[in-house]
């Protein structure tokens, strides 16, 4: 049985979930509203303020879905209530990040600025230049933008340069020895 299935979700008092046929799934919430169609064989059912989620049998495909079906539920539900947000630090002399209007302008030793337009529902800042927060309700979307703006400069192994999450360890090389 899924471990992560099996677990009911608590529904906080904000956020109201409705649950119509086909498995549409509409959450609102403080922070927005969100919609997703789930897999139909699994039965979503909701008592006062707990969601519990059952498969109809064992085979892989149920089991497969059971425990997706659950974290993705658990994600819209803490996103409409709390929101999501992923934090990208710029390393290296030079490198610095600035909003202009919507759009995220970033400058990381190339001979031309990066530039970033978030889509609806996707917030940015930068509350120093070296530093960007990505916000919004959607784990997929954030995580999504924030892997993008990461991957115009990954961090180097040598001296430790480039776009990385608050927190990565970024494990270092020893460069070449001179004679």
């Amino acid at each position: 049985m899924s471990r992560v299935g099996k677990k009911p979700i608590e529904v906080p008092a904000d956020v109201t979930v409705t649950v119509a046929d086909g498995n549409v799934v509409t959450v609102k919430g403080p922070k927005g509203e969100m919609t997703r169609a789930f897999n139909q064989d699994i039965t979503i059912s909701q008592e006062e303020n707990v969601l519990t989620l059952t498969r109809p049998s064992d085979s892989k495909q149920h089991r497969t879905i059971h425990g997706t079906t659950r974290a993705l539920l658990a994600n819209m539900i803490l996103g409409t209530s709390q929101g999501f947000e992923r934090v990208l630090e710029l390393v290296g002399v030079g490198y610095r990040a600035q909003l202009q209007g919507q759009k995220l302008v970033l400058n990381v030793g190339y001979s031309h600025p990066v530039e970033f337009t978030p889509e609806e529902g996707i917030s940015v800042e930068v509350p120093s230049n070296t530093r960007v927060i990505v916000k919004g309700i959607d784990k997929e979307r954030v995580g999504a933008l924030a892997s993008n703006i990461r991957q115009v400069r990954p961090p180097e192994p040598y001296k430790g340069k480039g776009i990385r999450y608050e927190g990565e360890k970024v494990r270092r090389k020893e460069g070449k020895t001179g004679k």
